[in-house]
Order: structure tokens, then C-alpha cells, then sequence
């Protein structure tokens, strides 16, 4: 027999033999493959080829899902395998195992009723040996064996049965079935090649594919068993300490506190920048040590953050009529600073994004600046928070600690926002002309921000290092004086002067508020004791020296406690007389006693109050009793109101030498320069010899040596008092002035007009002679104070010596003037200031 009548291969007719369908699976010759067989047709299949030869034909379903397929579903090259074994199992599927042979074409199908029965011809192998053929078969097996090393699913046994095949075809076919993930279109390809060479080439490219693929998936699976690894060991780690933590009582539930942590940041109203900082805070303390310092801090901060009110509003009253009615029962008079409240909330009224008004409400100690605050808050339904800003000398006090050390913090606008509560409180800045500064910066200049509207809506504190809106918060700030207030931040704030109380102010005061809380306070609510109009005066005029009230506050109280004790005495007494009549000795009280209504009955007159409060603690300011020569009545501003001052001036004999005593500042003496400097120019005018200041010496004095005085209002006081001791014309006792004077005469503008005017008026003073300039302020001076008092705006010196000097002569009738007089009279009538340097 030739080798051509012995390789199946190469016979070219085509022999019948049944068709088995495959889905999803190629078999190739020279493998050994198990199948399962399921389909009746497919079962059928098999009984054929095991009655025959048991040789059946293996094709590939183009598609694998179909369950009936026709010939045009099957791929028409297949493998002609052997069956080496067929084994039925219980459920009727059939297990095979069967050897490809020889690939094979299908040239036609024979029968596809019961089974598919078909003819097939052999495909021949084309090979072609060389070097070229050798190299590639050693190049394959090598890449094989790279890809056996990266996939362990194929056993390292199979490398020993690869390296001693030499044949190319039979290499392709084997390596072929190993390739798992290569797809069935591939596998059909390198079925349907006939070339071994060209399948080598083939199957060498889909190796080295899969070797790239699978060195990444090695790289990803020991990056994420890296990361496995890292959070098994953390967590491994966490759970341990927790444990030791739990066993020493550090922390029971450390978890779950920070567990409400996250879930307080999700839920609470925050800015998104707020929000995203406090997670990256609490994703930090997830992995530190609870017992260090720097968990603590980190804590403290997320706490502070949390406990702000982030874009959480009072509701806000916005009733005009309703706030009105509340400023008016907790205040009496200031009626300017109530219009000005009431201004804003009737444009808040029609503007709903209005800006809030930084006001800035100054005056003298107890004239109810805080009370007025706390009243706007309470008129407008808003929190409430006052911050001392007294002795203040520390910008972080104002913006806050950085968070850089233990024990840091937020400043105190911050802190107040927090105890308000609310994002639109009522921040009242108390005594903000008390800060200070040093090495440690300048917190008034810390409050330009928080005060500036244009820009509070960004202030950011350095401890929360975050923005935080203030644009809501209306701040009223506070000052005894204005000239302790740097100008940027004064510029930034609205003033509303508070100047005091007048007298009757005061009476009323103390009638409506402070005698009913006194008397409440002090457990005489509901009693007989009644404070009389005398009383009240007397308490007013010599026993406080104050703008405000406070002071009188104080006395009221002192009073009501005399009272309680002076008479619970006596009650006491009483009781203790029927202990005593009872029983026959003295046992001491353990019940409160029983008071019933008018028990107590007592009218407080002025008398009372000497008693009760011994002798008068001071003197008013009032008129001198007789029109002097050198001696001339002057107003006075003081920090707790206005203040009568007498200038005296005595003419001595002596050189020209001038004394100024009574602690008198700076200002004050230049003025007394510039008063001598007028009277000398006037000397002729006046009858004065010119060569006087050669020939005597002149003393000024202001009494109460031992209280500093300073300020420009003491001029035309002074030029009045030299004047008059030089011409030996007496001052007259009703007259009160205030004004500065220049070199030329002329009488310059003052300020705290309102309250020297009070002060005259309380002295008894008739006439007051006030600079021209300074009638415009007459406007705030209550109506029933100027009825009483002669008003008489001046512009020149000579003016005011006109209205000061008495120019009736004693033993002449009323109608006959000095010639003096007539004199002033006609150049004040003319234009003085052209007369000033005439003579």
C-alpha cells in the first residue's frame, strides 16, 4: 500500500458521515474534548456514528443560541473526530468524548430530518518545512510559555508535552484549545487555515495579545490587593484600638461620634465651602489618636463650626407702630435716636434686602445707650448680644486665634453670632472708644471689616477660616466720646448723639421707671411710701452730678433700703414683744414675716433725703449774687453734662507779668493770650491806658485749682473778666457765656452747646451769649428750657461786652447810660470788623 492510500488526508472524495452542531466550542484535530449532548438530533447523530465507524463530524453553530439550526446556521468546516467513549446519563443527556482527526468540508447536506447526515472531503494540510518554519515554532513555544506563567490555570506539566512537538500543524492545533478567552470567530478561523505556518503567525499575534492583557490585569490585581491589604490593615488596626481604648474607658462609641459628626454636617444648613471643609476636618480625625492634642483641636473646631447659625433668621417684627410703642415705654425723650431707629425699620419695611445701619450712639455714662440697644432688639424681634469692648487691646480678640496651637478660638463677633444663635441679631459694641492697641496689633482696625457694609458679607475670622455673612447683623455701637475713636472706624459708623437729661427729663425719669423698680427691688412694691416732687429734686440737684441716670439709680435704691430697714425694725420689734410677752424670752425669727399692704407708710420729702443720705455731696453751678468787677460767668462741658465756671481776674501793680492759674491746659491758656492780646488793641476804644500791661501785672484764675480744665470755649470768658477788671465795670451776675476768640475779636463756633445751656439754665442764669455760628443747635435745646432764658448769638467781642458789662450808673436813673456804652452801641451798629483795628 502506497502513503497516499494511507493518510486519510490526502483521498479527495468526499464521504458520508454524520454532523454533530456545536455551540460555543471548536474542536481541533489531535485534541481530546468531553462534550454534553442534549438535542434529539444531536443524540441521533451519535447512535449513527456508533453503529458505523463511530466517526462523526464536528462544526461550530455560527450562532449559539439557536436551538433548531439549519444547515445556513452551521459553519461549513469542521473537525471529523473519533468517539472514544459515549456515556448516558440519568437525565437523558448524553457525555461523549471524542478525538478530532482531520479538518473536513461540507460539500452537501444528505439528510436533516432525524440527524444531520452529510458528505465531507478532507482538507489537506499545506506544508511547507524550512528554517524559517523552525524559528517560528520555537518563537511560539516560547511566548507559550510566557503566557502559561502569567495564567495559572493552565497546569505547567502542559509545557513539558508542547516542547517535544516538532510538527507545526499539530503545535497550532494543541496550543489552540489552551487559549480560553480566545473568541469563537478566531478559534474558527484558525480551523478553516490549512497553511501551518500561517497559523503559527496567527496564533503567535492572539498569544502575545493575551500576555499584554493579562501582565495589566497582574498589575490592577496587586494594585487593589495592595489597597486590600492597606484597609484590612487599618481596620485591623482601628478595630484594635478601639478595643484597648474601650478596656482603659477613654472612649466607648468613638465610632459613633463621629458617625453623628458626619451626619450633623450633612443635615445642618451650611455653606457649601463650610460643608466641604468640615468633612475634609472629619475625614483628618478619622485617623488620628482621640488622646492627642490635635484630635481635641480638630473636635473643638468641627464642634464651633457646627454650633453657628449658618443662614438661620429670627423672624423679624416689622410693626412701626408696635416699635414705637416699645422704645417709648422703655425710654423717656431721646426722641432723636427713636426717630432715627424708627427711620430704618420703616425702610426695612420696604426693602427686603436692606443692609443693616451700623449706629453709633454716644454720650456721657447712664443716659441709657445699652437699654436703647436692647430695646431696638426687642422692637424688632431680634437676639440680643452685647460685647464689652472695653480695654480691648488684642486683634484676635476681634478675628480670632489661628488654629495653630492648643486653646486657640474664635473672636468675640463670632462668639457672640453663637450665642445669639440667629444669623440676624442685634450685636450691640459696648465702649468702643475704650480699645486699645499694642505689640499684639490694633483691634480697631479689626473692626473696620466687621463694620464696613461693603464688606461684612465675607468676614472671615482666623480661626473658622471661613467666610461668614454679617451683612444681616444689625451692630449699634457705643462711646462716651468720639475723639478716642480712630477716623477710618468712625467714618464707617452712623452718630447719634445722646447729651443728657435735662432736670425735668430727669424728674420724669425717675417718676415712671426708676421709683417703681427701686421699690419693687427692694420689696416695698404695693407699700405706702411715696417719693414727693421736692424729694426728687433735691436727689437730682445735690446728691448726683451726671448726665444720665445712673448715679440717681444708686441714691433711689440707698433710700428705699433705709426705708425697708427703718421700718422692718419696728416691725420686728413688735413681733419680738409677743414672742417675748408669750413665751418670756427672746427667740429669734425663723418664718418670713407676713407683710400685708400698707404696712409700711412713709413720704419722702427733701428732709428725708438729708436724713437718709446725710449732707449734700455737691454744689450746682448757679449765678453769682452781685454784678462783680474781674469776675465773669463761663459754661462748661463736662463728661457727665454741662458746668458753670467763674473767671476771676485781679489787676495788680506790677511789670506786665500775666499768672494763669486753676490747672488750666493747654488750650485754655493760649486763649487767655489771645483774650489780653484783644484787650491791648482795644485799650484806646475801651478808655484803657495803653501803656497798662507796663505798669500791672494780671491774675486769672479759675476756682477748683485742683480739676484739670482744657477746651476753646473759655475766650470770650475770659476777655469779658479782663475787661471788666481793667475798666472797672462790673459783669452782670445773670449773664453765662461760651466762645472762642481770635486775635481780631471775632467769636468763634463751640460744641456741647446743649448741655451748658442746661447747666445755665439750672444756675439761674437769665442771659446766655453764644457764638453766631452756634444758633443752628439751638434746635435740640428743649421749648420750656429757652422760654425761660434770653438767647444772644454774637459774632464780635465787642458785642458780647455790650450785653455783659452793667452800663447803668448806680446813682442815675435807668435811662442814663455810660458813654462807653454808647460808644460800643454805635460801632457794633456799623461794621465791626472793619472798626476792630481802628484805633
Amino acid at each position: 500500500m502506497s502513503d497516499e492510500s494511507k493518510d486519510p488526508v490526502n483521498k479527495p472524495e468526499a464521504v458520508r458521515i454524520p454532523l454533530l452542531p456545536l455551540r460555543d466550542i471548536l474542536v481541533f484535530p489531535s485534541t481530546v474534548v468531553p462534550l454534553f449532548v442534549g438535542r434529539e438530533k444531536s443524540i441521533q447523530a451519535l447512535e449513527q456514528a456508533m453503529s458505523t465507524n463511530k466517526e462523526i463530524l464536528l462544526a461550530a453553530q455560527i450562532k449559539a443560541k439557536t436551538n433548531e439550526p439549519a444547515p445556513e446556521d452551521i459553519y461549513s468546516i469542521g473537525t471529523i473526530s473519533t468517539i472514544l467513549q459515549l456515556l448516558r446519563l440519568p437525565d437523558g443527556t448524553v457525555k461523549v468524548l471524542v478525538e478530532g482527526q482531520k479538518r473536513a468540508r461540507i460539500t452537501e447536506y444528505v439528510q436533516t430530518e432525524d440527524y444531520f447526515l452529510v458528505k465531507a472531503e478532507a482538507l489537506p494540510e499545506q506544508k511547507s518545512p524550512g528554517v524559517e518554519n523552525e524559528a517560528l515554532v520555537r518563537t511560539v513555544k516560547m511566548s507559550f510559555d510566557n503566557y502559561v506563567r502569567l495564567n495559572k490555570r493552565i497546569p505547567p506539566e502542559m509545557l513539558l508535552s508542547i516542547a517535544s512537538m516538532e510538527d507545526e500543524s499539530k503545535l497550532a492545533d494543541t496550543l489552540v484549545a489552551h487559549l480560553s478567552n480566545l473568541k469563537l470567530q478566531d478559534k474558527q478561523r484558525l480551523l478553516e487555515e490549512t497553511n501551518p505556518a500561517k497559523r503559527l503567525e496567527d496564533l503567535y499575534g492572539y498569544i502575545q495579545s493575551e500576555i499584554e492583557i493579562m501582565r495589566v490585569e497582574k498589575k490592577i490585581r496587586a494594585r487593589v490587593k495592595r489597597q486590600m491589604e492597606k484597609t484590612q490593615k487599618e481596620y485591623y488596626l482601628n478595630e484594635q484600638m478601639q478595643a484597648i481604648q474601650k478596656e482603659l474607658g477613654d472612649r466607648d462609641d468613638g465610632r459613633a461620634e463621629i458617625s453623628e459628626l458626619e451626619n450633623a454636617i450633612k443635615t445642618r444648613k451650611l455653606t457649601e465651602e463650610a460643608r466641604e471643609k468640615l468633612l475634609k476636618e472629619v475625614k483628618k480625625l478619622k485617623h488620628m489618636s482621640p488622646m492627642s492634642a490635635e484630635a481635641t483641636v480638630v473636635r473643638n473646631y468641627i464642634d464651633t463650626v457646627l454650633s453657628l447659625p449658618w443662614n438661620d433668621f429670627s423672624e423679624e417684627i416689622r410693626d412701626t407702630l408696635y416699635a414705637e410703642d416699645v422704645l417709648n415705654k422703655d425710654h423717656f425723650g431721646l426722641e432723636k435716636v427713636k426717630d432715627r431707629i424708627l427711620e430704618y425699620l420703616s425702610v426695612r419695611v420696604l426693602v427686603d434686602n436692606m443692609k443693616g445701619p451700623i449706629l453709633c450712639l454716644v454720650g456721657p455714662p447712664g443716659v441709657g445707650k445699652t437699654s436703647l440697644a436692647r430695646s431696638v432688639a426687642t422692637a424688632t424681634g431680634r437676639k440680643f448680644v452685647r460685647v464689652a469692648l472695653g480695654g480691648v487691646r488684642d486683634e484676635a480678640e476681634i478675628r480670632g486665634h489661628r488654629r495653630t496651637y492648643i486653646g486657640s478660638m474664635p473672636g468675640k463677633i463670632i462668639h457672640a453670632l453663637k450665642k445669639a444663635g440667629k444669623s440676624n441679631p442685634v450685636i450691640l459694641l459696648d465702649e468702643i472708644d475704650k480699645l486699645s492697641q499694642d505689640f499684639r496689633g490694633d483691634p480697631s482696625s479689626a473692626l473696620l471689616e466687621v463694620l464696613d457694609p461693603e464688606q461684612n458679607h465675607t468676614f472671615n475670622d482666623h480661626y473658622l477660616d471661613l467666610d461668614y455673612d454679617l451683612s444681616n447683623v444689625l451692630f449699634l455701637a457705643t462711646a462716651n466720646s468720639l475723639h478716642t475713636i480712630p477716623r477710618p472706624l468712625l467714618d464707617r459708623m452712623e452718630v447719634i448723639s445722646l447729651a443728657g437729661y435735662t432736670e425735668e427729663e430727669k424728674v420724669a425719669i425717675s417718676t415712671q421707671y426708676l421709683i417703681p423698680k427701686q421699690l419693687k427691688e427692694n420689696g416695698l412694691d404695693g407699700q405706702d411710701v411715696t417719693f414727693l416732687p421736692k424729694a426728687t429734686h433735691e436727689l437730682i440737684r445735690y446728691y448726683t452730678r451726671e448726665s444720665g441716670v445712673r448715679s440717681l439709680e444708686r441714691e433711689l435704691a440707698s433710700i428705699c433700703r433705709k426705708v425697708a430697714r427703718k421700718h422692718m425694725k419696728k416691725i420686728e420689734g413688735d413681733v419680738h414683744e409677743e414672742i417675748k410677752a408669750k413665751t418670756g424670752g427672746d427667740k429669734p425669727l425663723k418664718e418670713k414675716l407676713k407683710i400685708t399692704p400698707n404696712s409700711i407708710s412713709e413720704k419722702i420729702n427733701e428732709k428725708s433725703v438729708n436724713k437718709y443720705l446725710g449732707p449734700r455731696k455737691y454744689r450746682i453751678g448757679h449765678q453769682n449774687d452781685h454784678n462783680e468787677v474781674g469776675m465773669c460767668t463761663g459754661m462748661a462741658w463736662t463728661e457727665v453734662g454741662g458746668d458753670l465756671l467763674v473767671c476771676e481776674v485781679n489787676v495788680l501793680p506790677g511789670s506786665g507779668k500775666l499768672t494763669i492759674t486753676g490747672k488750666l491746659g493747654e488750650v485754655m491758656q493760649e486763649s487767655a493770650q489771645a483774650a489780653l492780646s484783644y484787650v491791648r488793641s482795644r485799650a484806646k476804644f475801651l478808655n484803657i491806658p495803653e501803656d497798662f500791661y507796663t505798669k500791672v501785672d494780671l491774675h486769672i484764675h479759675v476756682p477748683e485749682g485742683a480739676i484739670p480744665k482744657d477746651g476753646p470755649s473759655a475766650g470770650i470768658t475770659m476777655a469779658t473778666a479782663l475787661t471788666s477788671a481793667l475798666t472797672h465795670r462790673p459783669v452782670s451776675k445773670d449773664v453765662a457765656m461760651t466762645g472762642e476768640i481770635t486775635l481780631r475779636g471775632r467769636v468763634l463756633p463751640i460744641g456741647g452747646l446743649k448741655e451748658k445751656i442746661l447747666a445755665a439754665h439750672r444756675g439761674g442764669i437769665k442771659k446766655i451769649i453764644l457764638p453766631k455760628e452756634n444758633e443752628k443747635d439751638l434746635i435740640d435745646i428743649p421749648k420750656n428750657i429757652l422760654k425761660d432764658l434770653s438767647i444772644v448769638p454774637v459774632e464780635h467781642m465787642d458785642y458780647v461786652l455790650m450785653h455783659a458789662l452793667v452800663w447803668k450808673h448806680p446813682d442815675h436813673s435807668s435811662e442814663v447810660q455810660d458813654e462807653l456804652f454808647e460808644k460800643l452801641k454805635k460801632v457794633t451798629e456799623a461794621e465791626t470788623d472793619e472798626l476792630s483795628f481802628a484805633h
